[in-house]
């Protein structure tokens, strides 16, 4: 199998902004899955409503699948390719699987505490994020041309 190489360049960090509006982009598509599953669901479930620990894991799993294999493929979903934007490795790689699950776990945690984690990137100087620092990646700014 061959390694997955980025060109290398020096792009800049991406702002918080920009990052937001690839949530809310991604938020959306999110959404649209989840209701999916739960259709898939609620058809094997003779029509009633689902829930439980088996139906949230399963939203859980496909929710990070959904990110990891975007992130680790091409370092792009589709609200970060709107937004010009780019998850890379420290070293300007695509992340590796280990990396997306830490990043995807510390996101969750960087929102669920007020999202402080996300206001970081606001007082750190190099505008990183906890999930950035702590998977050991960053989200670039990608000029014009190159997208």
């Amino acid at each position: 199998m061959s390694i997955r190489r980025f060109k290398v360049h020096n792009h800049p960090n991406a702002s918080l902004v920009k990052r937001l509006l690839a949530i809310v982009y991604d938020s959306l598509l999110v959404m649209a899955l989840w209701m999916l599953i739960g259709y898939v669901f609620i058809a094997f479930n003779d029509g009633q409503a689902v829930s439980g620990p088996f139906f949230n894991s399963c939203i859980f799993l496909i929710t990070f699948l959904f990110f990891a294999l975007f992130w680790t493929r091409t370092g792009q979903t589709l609200g970060m390719i709107a937004w010009r934007l780019r998850i890379e490795s420290d070293q300007g790689q695509p992340i590796s699987a280990k990396q997306a699950l830490l990043r995807f776990m510390a996101a969750i945690f960087s929102a669920l505490v007020f999202g402080l984690g996300y206001w970081w990137v606001l007082f750190n100087p190099e505008k990183l994020s906890w999930h950035d620092q702590w998977s050991h990646s960053r989200v670039v700014q990608l000029p014009k041309t190159e997208v």
